[in-house]
């Protein structure tokens, strides 16, 4: 077993192992001490198949179990299905002593963890992700969010969970697209501030836990650092501007992974064409995307990306903080006026 300690505005541990789902209920027991009611949340698809065995452990331990499940998919973590859980968790009397338990993907963990944040003020929260990319990613640091039609994220609340639970045997179920989503957040990671872990990912057939838990120590230091994202956190962001807005154009069909994976390809060549990058950054980007099968280009032109980028919550009034990857294994921040974006879009959609 690997686990990783996260220290953001408490401490919670990150768990990581192969066939744990079934022992959940012992380890949340012992992250929260005192036994209450239980709300498992999940999307259709992983209720059906994780559901049952969560529900069982946790009530194995004492707890009170009721469960909430909403149709999967980017397109219900809106409004609508964040007022559905809180009208859930009123009707069930769920108390402050009482916990939210996140069974599933980035969007799961998103609308449950919003929900913990606000309702009552606040309650804790538990993350199981069932993902590649909620693992790595998405279930460490405490942003929760809705989306907006206006665009991805743009309400959230910082909010840490209790623990995370990361069981890669749910891995074995997963669909290739979503198992490709979860490698474009671990190539991230090693652009960012890892070229070891970019060593790594050249050998590796599949997610292990030791990549796993690299992924998440890179997340914790940056999360311990600026939990809330002032500064140097920002650096998880590479590709994300520029994803955020492929997905927002393609009305969510494109995924978050491999909007991400295009958007690191545009900002990297938009780059290396100002001379703010080396070449062999966009040749080493190139090489791992193809390998695990990502996308690198989109059919959305300059001005529908700008349009979309602009609503991005990364905005800061007449500028936006965009993420470069400098060296391999190294990225900055880099402010630019809004008025610089469409010419950095059209550097990025450019041919060599």
């Amino acid at each position: 077993m690997k686990k990783v300690e996260v220290k953001a505005t408490k401490n919670y541990e990150v768990i990581i192992d192969t066939d744990i789902l079934a022992k959940s209920g012992a380890y949340i027991k012992k992250a929260v001490t005192d036994l209450g009611t239980a709300v498992i949340v999940s999307d259709d698809n992983v209720e059906a198949l994780y559901g049952k065995t969560v529900k069982i452990s946790l009530e194995e331990q004492g707890f009170k179990v009721y469960q909430f499940t909403f149709p999967h998919g980017e397109e219900s973590k809106n409004i609508s299905t964040l007022n559905e859980l809180w009208q859930f968790l009123a009707e069930k009397e769920i108390t402050k002593s009482d916990i939210i338990v996140a069974l599933g993907g980035g969007v799961t963990g998103d609308l449950s963890g919003l929900a913990a944040a606000t309702y009552l003020r606040g309650i804790r929260f538990v993350q199981i992700p069932t993902s590649l990319l909620a693992m790595v990613d998405a279930s460490v640091g405490g942003k929760t969010a809705i989306d907006l039609p206006q665009g991805k994220n743009l309400v959230g609340a910082f909010w840490q969970p209790s623990l995370v639970l990361c069981d890669c045997a749910a891995l074995k179920t997963l669909p290739a697209q979503y198992l490709l989503d979860g490698w474009a957040e671990v190539i991230k990671y090693g652009f960012i501030a890892d070229a070891e872990l970019l060593d790594m990912l050249a050998e590796a057939s599949e997610p292990s836990e030791e990549i796993i838990a690299r992924c998440v120590e890179n997340k914790r230091r940056l999360v311990e650092a600026d939990e809330y994202d002032k500064g140097s956190r920002q650096l998880l962001n590479l590709g994300h501007t520029l994803g955020h807005a492929i997905e927002k154009c393609s009305n969510y069909q494109i995924s978050h992974g491999q909007a991400v994976a295009i958007g690191m390809i545009l900002i990297a060549k938009a780059a290396v064409k100002r001379g703010w990058c080396e070449k062999e950054v966009l040749a080493k980007m190139l090489a791992m995307t193809a390998k695990y099968q990502l996308p690198q280009s989109t059919i959305y032109q300059a001005e529908e990306l700008k349009e979309a980028a602009l609503r991005d919550k990364k905005r800061l009034g007449a500028s936006i903080n965009l993420v470069i990857p400098v060296k391999i294994g190294e990225s900055r921040l880099k402010k630019i006026d809004v008025t610089e974006l469409l010419a950095i879009i059209k550097d990025g959609l450019q041919d060599e």
